[in-house]
């Protein structure tokens, strides 16, 4: 039994086919066909067609989910094939949700999948989710981690979210309608530079396979009444020693209420002028007026002033393994944890008497990485647009990519 009601009703009786398609877990105690009926009947949206997300659509559409929608506004890179096994050799290059919904059609072309080849913001997030049941949140930054949170608050539905870092993963849920959501858990995003991503820190594929299982049934739970939903639990995973651990926590009394949609890059930092860590157009020590930031950098500008001889200082907030594969010659390794850690003594490293080129794989790391060295006072800091990965593809297509 359940604490919860069922989220759907069941739909239309599932044919003699359907019911033997589904026989095994049919008979499972308590579930029965109207559970199952309850599954064909659901909308479910899932943000994301990464490692969780390849883990968690076809477990959907083969437990019998009958509408599955998938946003992503990514295509398919040969770096991600190891934990993200819906996609293929073939499908490198390919939009992440065309090849998603091939795979969702392989499974069963029974079930409606439908596909948003964008990316989830503020003004679209409310428009798309109030057509479903629950979110399945598989994405990999916190702005859209807050903004699937709050859209669903708004909305009232329940959201089944992931996180996967490096040898360990979680899961849970947040329903606010039925109790505790993502924001009494973390009320503020961490410090813009504080945790790495995916492609900064890594992530094992195994564990994608785990923690997309966990979310897909705590999918099933919540829409069939079967079992008790991590609400106000977080399931942790730890693969090195192979051990699940708990952690639970409260709806908060005194949390910002949730009135509407917000400008999520900005509240996480990821912006230029919040990513500084100061109120927009002032200084940290002084409140003078901050010079604005230096414009972005193109492949082909870099590459002229390289050709010209002209001095400048490349810095690589890369991790040690991608510069190990391919960089950019003369560069400087500085991975962004680092600089993070102690941004004094990297301003201090790379002194004034240059101007200094930031990069990285595409592009969000030398953001932020220069919205940091300009707060500690090194001016002038330009991003390269697009990262080593444009480099390679527009400049120099002998350099090894990844």
């Amino acid at each position: 039994m359940s604490l919860f009601d069922a989220l759907t009703d069941p739909g239309a009786p599932l044919t003699p086919d359907r019911v033997a398609r589904y026989s095994r877990t049919i008979s499972l105690p308590g579930f029965g066909l109207a559970a199952q009926g309850r599954l064909a009947a659901a909308r479910v949206l899932v943000v994301g067609a990464g490692g969780l997300g390849s883990a968690s659509i076809p477990g959907l559409a083969a437990a019998g989910f009958g509408h599955v929608g998938v946003i992503d506004a990514d295509t398919v890179e040969a770096s991600n094939l190891p934990r993200q096994t819906i996609h293929g050799i073939r499908d490198v290059g390919r939009s992440k949700v065309d090849s998603a919904l091939e795979s969702i059609a392989a499974l069963d072309p029974e079930v409606r999948a439908v596909g948003y080849d964008t990316m989830l913001t503020a003004a679209n997030a409310l428009t798309i989710m109030a057509g479903y049941d629950l979110v399945l949140d598989g994405s990999d930054n916190f702005p859209t981690r807050y903004l699937i949170n709050d859209a669903a608050l708004l909305t009232g539905i329940p959201v089944v979210w992931g996180a996967v870092h490096q040898f360990g993963g979680q899961a849970g849920v947040s329903w606010a309608a039925r109790g505790s959501h993502y924001r009494d858990l973390f009320p503020e995003p961490p410090a813009p530079g504080t945790v790495p991503s995916c492609a900064e820190a890594g992530a094992l594929p195994p564990v994608c396979a785990v923690i997309g299982a966990l979310m897909v049934a705590e999918a099933i739970k919540l829409v069939t009444g079967v079992g008790d939903p991590l609400l106000g639990r977080v399931t942790i995973y730890d693969s090195l020693r192979g051990t699940f651990r708990e952690v639970a926590y409260a709806s908060d009394p005194e949390g910002t209420p949730v009135t509407g949609l917000i400008d999520y890059e900005a509240f996480c930092g990821t912006g230029t002028a919040a990513g500084t860590g100061t109120a927009a157009g002032a200084t940290a020590e002084s409140g003078a007026p901050a010079a604005a930031p230096a414009p972005d950098i193109d492949v082909r500008e870099l590459s002229e002033l390289l050709a010209a001889g002209t001095p400048l200082r490349l810095v690589d907030v890369r991790e040690p393994w991608e510069a190990e594969v391919s960089s950019l010659p003369g560069s400087l390794l500085l991975p962004l944890g680092e600089l993070a850690r102690d941004p004094q003594a990297a301003v201090a490293a790379l002194g004034d008497e240059l101007p200094v080129v930031v990069y990285c794989h595409h592009g969000p790391r030398s953001d932020r990485a220069r919205a940091i060295l300009e707060h500690y006072g090194l001016a002038g800091v330009r991003s390269l647009q697009g990262g080593i990965d444009a480099w390679s593809a527009t400049v120099d297509p002998a350099l090894r990519r990844y």
